[in-house]
């Protein structure tokens, strides 16, 4: 008894079997192949995906390094900033980059700087998105907002008004504070992650050594994160590392 084939893409059945499709023209040997390596690059896309989340998820410090540009090291003029993220034995798990290649987005890098809004993505070494960081235009009150690369809200970071002090409300996904950072005085480096007014994390601004700061204005930061945090709170804090380089660092003149 023969068994009735369909076509795949238009759905048209004959009970005598067919190579290419007598309604549609489609080749249905190509077609199941590219179904196939389509399946094969996603799963491979998956398991990319845990593995970084996974030693994510396992390292408890994080440096973070800027990377500059030699046309913006001679000229001065802003480009889309990059970043590597590695952990504390120097080895790579995520990039991150500010999206952004028309004219408008030029303009707006060179008239705003960092004060500019930006759209940045995290990928894992491997090139597969994981985090995308939105930040809003803000005179003072800089906010970040922060989702998976499908656009899942994780969190948001919010500045809070303060004359002295530079303090920050760590959000999660429905407003709820879970920590604050709070940049003291005399350590103009260090914003500590605090809860409930008790240090148990923090972010700081590395030295780059006297000729690296002399040639180029590329930043450094390290992050310890709180014990027994989640996934999404982690990725919450590590995005807060981008918004303080860009309010608090970015600008050799801009230390508000």
């Amino acid at each position: 008894m023969r068994t009735a084939q369909t076509c795949p893409k238009c759905n048209f059945s004959s009970a005598t079997p067919f190579s290419d499709c007598p309604r549609c023209g489609l080749i249905i040997s190509k077609f199941l192949q590219r179904k196939k390596e389509q399946k094969q690059f996603e799963d491979r896309e998956t398991l990319e995906k845990k593995s970084s989340l996974d030693k994510f998820a396992a390292t408890n410090v994080l440096i973070i390094q800027q990377q500059k540009e030699w046309g913006e090291i001679l000229t001065g003029f802003e480009t889309k900033n990059k970043y590597a993220v590695l952990d504390h034995r120097g080895n790579a798990l995520f990039q991150a980059e500010e999206e952004g290649g028309s004219m408008a987005t030029i303009l707006t890098r060179f008239f705003l700087t960092a004060m500019r809004p930006f759209t940045m993505d995290l990928f894992s070494k491997e090139g597969t998105g994981l985090f995308k960081l939105r930040r809003p235009f803000r005179f003072y009150f800089h906010e970040l907002d922060i989702s998976r690369s499908n656009g899942a809200p994780l969190g948001k970071i919010k500045r809070r008004f303060s004359i002295l002090r530079r303090i920050y409300s760590v959000l999660d996904r429905n407003g709820n504070e879970i920590f604050e950072l709070f940049g003291p005085i005399l350590h103009p480096w260090t914003f500590q992650i605090k809860k409930e007014s008790q240090q148990i994390g923090k972010i700081t601004k590395k030295w780059s050594g006297l000729l690296k700061e002399a040639i180029t204005d590329a930043d450094n930061f390290g992050i310890t994160f709180p014990k027994g945090i989640e996934l999404s709170q982690k990725a919450i804090l590590l995005g807060a590392v981008f918004l303080i380089d860009f309010v608090h660092f970015e600008n050799q003149g801009n230390r508000n």
